[in-house]
């Protein structure tokens, strides 16, 4: 495994991990913001498309709104008991490093502070999958609200290693996210909607 240098927002060298030997699995680990905003762009109208028409308006404002509080809750549990896994089989540490360890050891890497197209897209197509299951057509909208709230989550997180966030609320977002980086590693999990750590006693004081 090696290091290779970047650059940061300031201009100041980062150090991006190598994680595969081969370029092309290496590619599939890395995305950038345009890619990231033009894949969404799309995937999230086409979702609302597959839902529409099934439901009523107000249904279907629900069943997204349900969608956003679910990701809320599954973003603070993946992070914690997921991307922090203290496991020691080797196979797995590598797998939790592959899917998390690696940013924590280069934090600023621009080209890895959003989950690449190869993970999300997969995961995106089973939320919606499951979520038709379940629900009919109209789980579409659920599944919506949920990817919503991902990709607002995965954009905040970007903004929190690579832009200037000096006011407001995105200053407290990337202040409580710093802290769970450079104070403690186990604290501080949730990063779009930071309530979460209060409620689970996990914010840092």
């Amino acid at each position: 495994m090696s290091r290779i240098p970047t650059m940061t927002e300031r201009g100041q060298k980062s150090q991006r991990i190598q994680l595969f030997q081969n370029d092309r699995l290496e590619l599939l680990t890395m995305i950038s913001p345009r890619t990231f905003i033009v894949a969404w762009c799309v995937v999230l109208p086409l979702i609302a498309w597959t839902g529409w028409g099934f439901t009523d308006l107000a249904h279907a404002i629900g069943l997204t709104l349900a969608g956003l509080l679910i990701w809320g809750v599954t973003e603070y549990s993946l992070h914690r008991y997921i991307f922090h896994w203290k496991i020691q089989w080797p196979p797995m540490r590598w797998v939790v490093f592959l899917i998390h360890g690696n940013h924590h050891a280069s934090p600023n890497d621009p080209m890895r502070n959003l989950m690449p197209l190869v993970v999300s897209l997969p995961i995106a197509l089973a939320v919606w999958s499951g979520s038709r299951a379940v629900l009919g057509p109209e789980g579409a909208f659920m599944a919506l609200g949920f990817l919503t709230g991902y990709v607002i989550y995965d954009t905040i997180h970007y903004a929190c290693h690579q832009v200037q966030l000096n006011g407001g609320w995105f200053k407290t977002l990337k202040q409580h996210h710093m802290r769970h980086h450079y104070v403690d590693e186990n604290r501080n999990f949730s990063i779009s909607v930071i309530f979460w750590d209060r409620v689970f006693g996990t914010k840092i004081s």
